[in-house]
């Protein structure tokens, strides 16, 4: 492995009056970020696994389907970031204090969803073309929860190439209060299309004295001692790089530690992880039928860039029955390897949301 000296020189990052160490990050994705694989990552070396994206008015009006995002093991979970969206600031003040009653030790916004549900009602990428009203949002939020409560936005290059304003646009967050912001280099109208541009993160970096998390691109412990020395940021946020293969926090952390390299999961980990996932996935939906077809993203996920992987996804695209697709996944995890994963995962908000 080649040397990681710019990873290995990051210090754990401080989010109010918590400490993410190793300063490693899940990227709050729908779909994606729930409970059973926020706690997977931690285990496997992320410092922090913000919610997926939850509703503020969903958290006003007590939809069921929205607290369930938050629901979690405070034993497993002690710092819980939970990831908010809302266009309107008062709105979010009252959704907040609803996430810090449910547990929430952080508050994450979302100003980077480009989704159309959510856009146009002035949530998420919304946001960066009204750097008034985000910083407005921020304000009362804090306000509201008080400074035992840290709050921290994601946010996108800006809603298109014509007004890229990530570093203005974090530099009125940071002076409406926020404490720390990750930066996704694309724009709205990118989606995950084309190179994230890292430049804005250094540019960011430079704008504001907050903690800045790097996100975009990221596939291997390379691009994160990459991004590191590029940018400059303080913690590195790892999103569709994650799917299928949390072990990549592994290997970041410990790359972070000491330099060494982590070791590559073994076909019986692979197994018994996945197998894990399945059973704590189960629990957590409550409905097993439900929950065993959500999970086929999941195996897909799982089986990219291994020998066989296609037929594989055919057969678990069919199968409904839990106990054949455990047998299924016994098979096909022991009995092969990896191939390729230099491919992004595909991945997109647009068809996760929701």
């Amino acid at each position: 492995m080649a040397p990681v000296p710019h990873l290995a020189a990051l210090a754990p990052v401080r989010i109010g009056p918590y400490e993410v160490d190793p300063p490693v990050v899940l990227a709050p994705m729908a779909g994606v970020s729930e409970a059973p694989y926020r706690v997977i990552s931690l285990e496997m070396g992320a410092g922090l696994a913000p919610t997926e994206l939850v509703s503020a008015r969903g958290l006003q009006f007590g939809n069921t389907r929205t607290a369930d995002y938050l629901r979690h093991d405070p034993h497993r979970e002690p710092v819980l970031s939970v990831q908010i969206f809302g266009g309107d600031p008062e709105a979010m003040a009252r959704g907040a204090e609803l996430a810090v009653a449910a547990g929430a030790r952080i508050l994450d916004i979302n100003m980077g969803c480009p989704v159309k549900k959510v856009t146009r009602n002035g949530a998420g990428s919304a946001l960066m073309t009204d750097a008034t009203r985000a910083a407005a949002i921020v304000s009362v939020m804090k306000a509201r929860v008080g400074d035992r409560v840290p709050i921290t936005a994601k946010i996108r290059a800006g809603w298109d190439e014509s007004t890229v304003n990530a570093p203005s646009f974090g530099r009125a967050l940071e002076d409406a209060g926020l404490s720390a912001i990750a930066l996704h280099p694309r724009t709205r109208r990118q989606g995950y299309a084309g190179r994230a541009d890292w430049s804005l993160i250094a540019a960011l970096k430079a704008a504001v004295d907050i903690p800045v998390i790097a996100n975009g691109d990221i596939f291997s412990v390379a691009d994160a001692d990459r991004i590191v020395q590029e940018t400059g940021c303080d913690a590195v946020m790892i999103g569709r790089a994650a799917l299928g293969y949390p072990w990549i926090f592994r290997e970041v952390a410990a790359a972070m530690i000491d330099e060494r390299e982590a070791p590559k999961p073994t076909a019986q980990e692979r197994v018994a992880l996945i197998l894990r996932h399945l059973d704590d996935h189960v629990e957590h939906i409550g409905d097993e039928g439900r929950a065993l077809k959500k999970f086929r993203q999941h195996l897909i996920w799982y089986s990219r860039g291994m020998r066989g992987g296609a037929a594989f996804r055919e057969k678990a695209m069919r199968l409904e029955e839990r106990a054949r697709i455990e047998a299924l996944v016994e098979r096909f995890f022991a009995g092969t390897d990896v191939s390729d994963r230099t491919e992004a995962p595909i991945y997109d908000e647009r068809t996760a949301f929701g």
